[in-house]
């Protein structure tokens, strides 16, 4: 099966606690994430989550979802089906390098033969809306 990635990472200086506290009020989204807003759900592994995505020149779409894995001050995972040969795996991560100072990464990994076909087809969209969306969360955060 093949597997392809897009991720951003970002130095964001504000503790793993604050960051976790951003990303984890899913309802909060909207006043900060310029890509995914709309988010419903609960941080329960396997509980349903969808939300609003919507990258520049793709449109908008209505994404149902699973969360896959949550550990606060570190990961949030979640786990989409795109069809027959295509899956999605979505997910912050945060990598506290000192108190006070992170690295943020978020990003996505496809899966199957069509996955790696829209990654290819659509890269040069998807990179810079996952630069916005860890530059909103990076100022959310160290304003905090």
């Amino acid at each position: 099966m093949e597997t392809t990635r897009i991720e951003n990472r970002i130095g964001v200086r504000a503790s793993a606690d604050r960051i976790w506290e951003v990303l984890a009020d899913l309802g909060g989204w909207s006043r900060w994430n310029p890509h995914e807003t709309q988010v419903e759900g609960a941080l329960s592994f396997g509980a349903a989550i969808t939300l609003t995505e919507a990258i520049p020149d793709l449109g908008e779409r209505r994404v149902e979802a699973r969360l896959g894995d949550w550990q606060p001050l570190s990961q949030l995972i979640w786990t989409e089906r795109r069809g027959f040969l295509f899956n999605a795996v979505r997910y912050y991560e945060i990598e506290q390098l000192e108190p006070g100072s992170c690295i943020v990464a978020n990003g996505m990994i496809f899966t199957g033969l069509r996955g790696e076909l829209f990654h290819d087809k659509h890269r040069a969209r998807i990179r810079p809306a996952y630069e916005a969306i860890n530059a909103a969360l990076k100022q959310v955060a160290e304003e905090g």
